[in-house]
């Protein structure tokens, strides 16, 4: 079996979806598990629902219209026939939506959070399947809640394997084309969870994994795996062939064509993953698999953008210890703080961190009460992987150098405009 991912960009509005169908049609579709994530920026929209229901309850009702209203518009440009069982599909998930925000008990925004943003899921697999069907190209719809099962850390849940695998394994029908979600799971209680933003390409390994799947091929806006963001760097260059290894790197230190927790999975079972184009979907994108050889030999950049970098410092000039830095991560890992970069000295510690549960400001709080605390907000953390003179000089220039640290081939600068 193969598996296809596709990501919100290529299903965000009505030509996005006839396009695919293309794609499945020029590449083949039979033997195939299809993932696909909420369409265009549903999960932005949908997370505005969120914060009106906790904030500002009388704005919720314009917000979930807002929702509405762009899936309809999709709707009704793909299908003909306003009869199409799609409408009353949809319509039940926007009333199952309803339903829960008006009965809903539980003050745990996570929680919350992780039953609303699955619609957007939800939803767009409902209207590809519906499509395919409607244009002959028979599929499953699956939902992957029945699927991979995880813990309760919503928004950010870890995948019960054990489960998942015998569930996956005894389940997915094979010999035909199967289309579900991405990013989402439940927890034992059969209440909904999410495994990170971005998380439909993990969702695919996890598949991959349990189903020994022949290939998983994660499909883009951009022809393959680049050796830097062709939005922040010029002339990009594509990576025909890179080892699992250096993707992890990649990966780990922040790029974002594939995600962190992709690519344990398929290295344990030396699955191949290719990245390529929607748009061109026949060139040959690149491919990530085994080979110590398989290294670029170009600089590779990657950027994170508002990030923060915190100093930390002993209050009476003592050293910054083992019991200190330990006491420091406890906190960060409590608070859902993510360390990208770590340099410390005797009597102080520097970390860049991001910050997307915005949690800085109560965690402040605690560590002034042991460290003096300084930061800056809206620090750029550059890694260039197989650095020279020329790769960092692009990165410095015009640029307030914070932070610099080498380790091997791999240098990290920590730039403020």
């Amino acid at each position: 079996m193969k598996l296809y991912k596709f990501g919100g960009a290529s299903v965000k509005d009505a030509n996005g979806i006839k396009n695919v169908l293309d794609v499945l049609q020029k590449v083949g579709h039979e033997n195939v598990l299809v993932i696909i994530s909420a369409m265009g920026k549903t999960t932005n929209a949908l997370e505005v629902v969120i914060k009106n229901y906790f904030e500002k309850s009388n704005e919720l009702q314009e917000s979930i219209q807002e929702v509405k209203k762009y899936h309809l518009q999709i709707i009704m440009e793909l299908f003909e026939d306003d009869k199409n069982p799609v409408f009353k599909a949809v319509n039940q998930h926007f009333e199952d939506m309803d339903y829960f925000l008006s009965h809903n008990k539980s003050p745990n925004y996570n929680f919350v959070y992780d039953q609303i943003v699955s619609y957007g899921e939800l939803i767009s697999t409902t209207i590809v399947s519906h499509y395919f069907n409607t244009c002959g190209l028979k599929n499953n719809w699956l939902d992957v809640r029945n699927f991979i099962k995880t813990d309760t850390t919503y928004r950010d849940a870890t995948v019960d394997w054990d489960q998942t695998l015998e569930l996956i394994s005894k389940n997915v029908k094979r010999k035909t084309l199967n289309i579900t979600q991405g990013f989402l799971g439940a927890d034992p209680n059969n209440f909904t969870t999410t495994l990170g933003r971005e998380g439909s390409d993990y969702t695919a390994a996890i598949f991959a994994y349990c189903l020994n799947a022949e290939s998983v091929t994660i499909w883009k806006d951009v022809p393959g795996v680049l050796n830097a963001d062709p939005r922040y760097f010029e002339n990009a260059i594509l990576l025909n062939q890179i080892s699992y290894r250096e993707a992890i790197e990649l990966a780990f230190y922040g790029a974002t064509v594939i995600h962190p927790k992709t690519l344990q999975p398929l290295q344990r079972k030396e699955i191949p993953l290719f990245v390529k184009s929607f748009l061109n979907p026949l060139l040959p994108g690149t491919s990530v698999s085994k080979g110590a050889d398989l290294v670029p030999q170009t600089p590779c950049f990657i950027v994170k953008k508002n990030q923060l970098l915190i100093s930390l410092s002993s209050i009476d000039f003592s050293f910054i210890m083992e019991e200190h830095i330990s006491e420091i991560f406890r906190l960060f890992h409590e608070y859902q703080i993510k360390v990208s970069l770590i340099q410390n000295s005797a009597i102080s510690f520097s970390v860049c961190v991001e910050d997307k549960f915005n949690h800085f400001n109560e965690l402040k709080s605690l560590l002034s009460k042991r460290f003096q605390i300084s930061w800056h907000e809206n620090v750029s953390l550059f890694t260039i992987r197989h650095f020279n003179e020329n790769a960092i000089k692009i990165v410095e220039t015009d640029k307030t150098v914070l932070v610099k640290q080498i380790l091997g081939d791999t240098i990290q600068i920590v730039t403020k405009e």
